[in-house]
């Protein structure tokens, strides 16, 4: 059971690593666009900026999940790496609740905040609901939340780019 829970959450990263790289791509692509049509062209278009703050909610809250799973998130661990291995392990417990918290806020107020928008739509966009725009907030919550039951019940995950015995590890 613990390794088709490992399997899934291997996929699940996987899709939340090509959801945001594809976001990411998109803005990338998006706002040159806007500079080129803006000061080439003389005449900006007026999609650009709207769309590349959509995907980077997307980005964001897809994005973080992913980059949370594999601990690539910024953290200090200076006084936690100083606490003898039980209280680590116990501290660690602590974070991850404190985190599955977090998680649920993000499902449980950004799915209201999805509910409430839903009707509305974008100006510059009249086909797309405002809700749809907000809905990477708790889906991403859901996909961290997965990651930390992985975590606190199957451990971190290894790392799917091994290091290389000539390349030293940064500290």
């Amino acid at each position: 059971m613990a390794r088709l829970f490992r399997q899934a959450m291997n996929c699940l990263y996987l899709l939340c690593v090509i959801i945001g790289c594809t976001a990411l791509v998109l803005i990338s692509a998006i706002i040159p666009w806007a500079v080129f049509t803006r000061y080439v062209l003389n005449s900006a278009a007026s999609w650009p900026e709207p769309l590349a703050v959509l995907l980077t909610i997307v980005l964001t809250f897809i994005g973080a999940a992913a980059g949370y799973r594999l601990n690539l998130h910024m953290n200090v661990s200076y006084f936690a790496d100083k606490l003898p291995a039980r209280f680590r392990t116990l501290l660690d417990l602590v974070v991850q609740l404190l985190m599955a918290l977090i998680a649920a806020f993000m499902i449980v107020w950004g799915g209201r905040l999805v509910e409430v928008t839903w009707h509305n739509t974008i100006a510059d966009f009249p086909f797309l609901s405002v809700g749809i725009t907000y809905l990477p907030i708790p889906v991403g919550g859901v996909f961290l939340l997965l990651f930390i039951i992985e975590r606190i019940f199957l451990g971190l995950p290894p790392d799917p780019i091994p290091q290389h015995p000539e390349v030293a590890p940064i500290d």
